[in-house]
């Protein structure tokens, strides 16, 4: 069974006669186009770690009205940006009522501008 797999696949590929715009390159050389930094490229994290470049902080609630999202799906996102040290999370107390502000971390704003730089070079790559 595991021959009959191998020999479909590269059947497929030996078959396929479309030139390839992607040059093999050794592991340690550039990053290929489908290396982009998976936890910033989900669409509600990048939203996230985008408002806080340009802001110099932001509250849960501010985010959450800019993202239009959930409570909980934005504090599972930021959690998981939080954990990567790309933004702090500061929780403060008005009396009984929470706030949560959030900022972009140095190491944040270079992932940020690494992915930026990563999808500008697809982008190039794609017109050319």
């Amino acid at each position: 069974m595991g021959n009959s797999r191998q020999s479909q696949v590269s059947s497929r590929q030996s078959n396929d006669s479309r030139p390839s715009k992607v040059e093999s390159r050794p592991a340690e050389s550039k990053r290929s186009p489908l290396d982009l930094d998976r936890l910033i490229h989900e669409r509600l994290r990048l939203g996230i770690v985008s408002a806080l470049a340009v802001n110099e902080q932001l509250s849960f609630n501010d985010l959450k009205r800019l993202l239009r999202t959930t409570d909980g799906n934005l504090s599972v996102h930021a959690r998981k940006l939080e954990d990567a040290h790309y933004i702090a999370c500061d929780k403060t107390f008005d009396g009984r009522v929470p706030k949560t502000q959030y900022r972009l971390t140095p190491s944040g704003r270079r992932a940020l501008d690494k992915y930026l730089a990563h999808m500008e070079a697809i982008i190039r790559a794609v017109k050319d």
